[in-house]
């Protein structure tokens, strides 16, 4: 598309848009009683308007039925993690008996890490892209101390090249087979969190199985940002959060998926818990863990129905819009978005887009990497009514998300933006 600089463009975008009626469904924070300009969905989704009548109707059941309600409410608490596998499974490209909403993200890495790191005395490294989000660094780490493997000795990196910001998939693949004999995991954020890079899943995950070694992803930033297709590109396992770009509240319910291919493999090493014992014989209390097929065997503890209640209701506004038309408004929102920060005067003087220039390289994120005064320049951004985000040493994360942010947000973010570098 041929993008114009003017707010009378981004207006015709808005009003050609066919996902414009979804910015109604959620509650817009204020800044001075204005209406924010929200570009932080990446670490904290907007609250879904029928958030509330969702978890209402939880309460009323818990009120009339207590205990009763894992049978009798609404929608029986029993049964809970089962209302979200649909959803679940279109938006990572996968079947319904691979994924499962349980625990937080960190947990369930654990988990995963659990039963397909599986060290031995010749195979035993991770690799991993360099600065990964901190609490995947501390389980690589943890993870690797648990079967007495030095961090240092067990953990590849991959940085970018020398100038440059995100990393070529021409060496990721490289580096995979040039470890090869020796990895036994390669897991990648399908979605960068800092740079804001969506790497290859299918490419990542064949160069990884061709050496032998075991392919996970960490979706935190991708599911609901970007399509994937886990299934098809024959992924091990991925784990995700669901209080980014889900909306399902903080602290939300997680969730994973395990590939089909390991459903009915009793015999994987895992961390096991009641309910990931089989559905039929659950209650009989009985010794002796028999897995539930799929990622529902991975389960340890009964449903947080509450904050599950959060998430039926987000995933519903999802299933309604779609997430091949989510995708093409996102990158037209990061399209016009890198367009009129480039056609800012001089800008090479004062920033650098350090997200891929490519589309289908990214998702809704560009990260602006501030060349001075980049800490004055967010503070500036805050008081003039933008909720963006800081992260060191020097970059300003913007994420228009297509389910709630228009084109005209984008337009007056960035007319915003320019006045901080004359200030």
């Amino acid at each position: 598309m041929n993008f114009e600089n003017s707010l009378s463009f981004a207006k015709k975008l808005d009003k050609a848009d066919p996902l414009k009626s979804f910015r109604q469904k959620f509650h817009l924070p204020k800044v001075k009683g204005k209406t924010a300009f929200y570009f932080t969905g990446n670490s904290l989704g907007l609250q879904p308007k029928s958030a509330k009548s969702y978890i209402n109707q939880e309460l009323s059941d818990w009120a009339a039925l207590g205990v009763e309600g894992h049978f009798h409410a609404k929608h029986p608490w029993l049964y809970y993690h089962k209302y979200s596998k649909k959803a679940l499974a279109d938006l990572v490209g996968a079947k319904p008996l691979e994924v499962v909403a349980m625990n937080q993200l960190t947990v369930n890495l654990h988990l995963m890490m659990t039963s397909f790191y599986r060290p031995t005395s010749s195979r035993f490294k991770i690799l991993t892209e360099a600065g990964a989000f901190p609490s995947d660094q501390y389980a690589f780490e943890s993870q690797l101390k648990l079967h007495n493997i030095k961090p240092d000795e067990g953990l590849i990196e991959l940085k970018p090249r020398s100038g440059e910001h995100t990393l070529r998939e021409e060496d990721i693949l490289k580096a995979i087979g040039h470890h090869g004999d020796q990895l036994a995991l390669v897991i990648f954020g399908a979605v960068q969190y800092y740079s804001g890079q969506f790497f290859n899943i299918k490419a990542i995950t064949e160069a990884g199985h061709r050496v032998g070694a075991s392919v996970g992803f960490d979706l935190a930033h991708a599911i609901g940002n970007v399509p994937l297709s886990l299934h098809k590109h024959n992924v091990d396992f991925a784990v995700w959060c669901s209080y980014k770009y889900l909306n399902s509240g903080p602290g939300g319910i997680a969730g994973a998926f395990v590939h089909e291919k390991h459903a009915n493999n009793p015999n994987l090493v895992r961390l096991a818990g009641w309910w990931g014992h089989h559905e039929k014989d659950r209650f009989q209390m009985k010794k002796g863990f028999i897995p539930m097929p799929g990622a529902d065997g991975w389960q340890l503890s009964n449903f947080p129905v509450i904050t599950g209640a959060v998430h039926l209701t987000s995933l519903q506004i999802f299933e309604e819009a779609g997430i091949k038309t989510l995708r093409k408004k996102s990158m037209l929102l990061t399209g016009f978005l890198e367009y009129l920060l480039k056609s800012t005067e001089n800008y090479t003087e004062y920033f650098t887009i350090i997200t891929n220039s490519n589309v289908e390289e990214r998702g809704c994120q560009l990260s602006i990497l501030m060349k001075r005064n980049g800490k004055k320049a967010f503070t500036s951004l805050t008081k003039g009514g933008v909720i963006a985000d800081w992260r060191e040493p020097a970059v300003i994360r913007i994420a228009p998300v297509p389910l709630y942010n228009s084109f005209e947000d984008v337009f007056r973010f960035v007319e915003i933006f320019k006045r901080t570098f004359r200030k």
